[in-house]
C-alpha cells in the first residue's frame, strides 16, 4: 500500500502522484491524460482524451492544473481509503480494510451505485466522486429549499447551469446537508438507462474518512 496526497479543491478530490494532480472520479468510466502512471507499484496507461475533454480542458473546467483523470477504468483495480481532512489518500493493490458503516456498491459500467437515503425514503443513486454537488430528480428535489443556481461540467455534455437546493442525503455512517442540483436533460436519460433516481457527489465525504474498494462492491464511511 502508498499513501498519497490528497486535495479537495475547488469542490473536486485530486490525488497527487509523482508530483502531478489527477482528478479522482468514480463516474467517469474511462481515465485519460498527459500521461500513464505508477500507483502502488502498477502501471496505468490511459488515452490522451475521453468524451471530448483531453487534460487542458478538463483543467480548465475545474480551475486546477491537473495532469488528468482517474476514471472506473483505473480506480476499479485498487482499494482506497480516502481522508480529506488529512489530506491523505491510502491506496492498494492488495486489500485495504476500513470501519465503518458498510454500504454495498452495485456496479454499472464500472460506475458505482449505492442506496441512498432522501428525506423519510431511499433511492438508487451513482456515486460520483467526480461531481462537486449532487443530483436529482426534478419531483424528488421540489421540496427541498432553493440555494441559487451554478455552474458544472459532466464528461461528454460539457459545462451546464443548474439551479440548486439543499437537501439532506443519508448514505452508511454519513448524513449530510448538500447542494443538489435538478438533472439536465442528457443526465436524465444516462440515469434512467441504470434505473437510478440522482447522483451522490463527493462533499458526501469531504469531512470523513472513507473506504471504496470497488473489487468487493463496498463503500465504507
Amino acid at each position: 500500500m502508498t499513501d498519497y496526497p490528497l486535495q479537495l479543491r475547488e469542490g473536486h478530490l485530486f490525488l497527487e502522484v509523482d508530483g502531478d494532480r489527477w482528478l479522482i472520479d468514480t463516474g467517469a468510466p474511462a481515465s485519460f491524460g498527459q500521461s500513464g502512471a505508477v500507483i502502488d507499484g502498477r502501471r496505468f496507461e490511459v488515452g490522451a482524451t475521453s468524451a471530448g475533454l483531453d487534460a487542458s480542458k478538463l483543467s480548465a473546467m475545474v480551475r486546477v492544473e491537473c495532469r488528468g483523470l482517474f476514471g472506473a477504468d483505473v480506480l476499479s483495480h485498487l482499494d482506497w481509503i480516502f481522508d480529506p481532512v488529512r489530506g491523505v489518500a491510502r491506496v492498494s493493490a492488495g486489500e485495504l480494510a476500513h470501519t465503518g458503516s458498510r454500504v454495498p456498491l452495485e456496479m454499472f459500467m464500472g460506475i458505482p451505485i449505492v442506496e441512498a437515503g432522501i428525506g423519510a425514503g431511499t433511492c438508487r443513486m451513482f456515486f460520483d466522486t467526480g461531481a462537486q454537488i449532487s443530483y436529482l430528480e426534478d419531483d424528488r428535489l421540489a421540496a427541498w429549499p432553493a440555494r441559487g443556481r451554478t455552474t458544472d461540467f459532466y464528461p461528454g455534455i460539457g459545462e451546464f447551469e443548474v439551479e440548486v437546493h439543499e437537501v439532506e442525503i443519508r448514505l452508511g455512517g454519513a448524513r449530510r446537508q448538500v447542494r443538489c442540483g435538478a438533472l439536465p436533460a442528457p443526465l436524465q436519460g444516462m440515469l434512467a438507462m441504470a434505473g437510478t433516481a440522482g447522483i451522490v457527489g463527493n462533499a458526501i465525504l469531504d469531512d470523513r474518512v472513507t473506504g471504496y474498494f470497488p473489487r468487493r462492491q463496498l463503500l465504507v464511511t
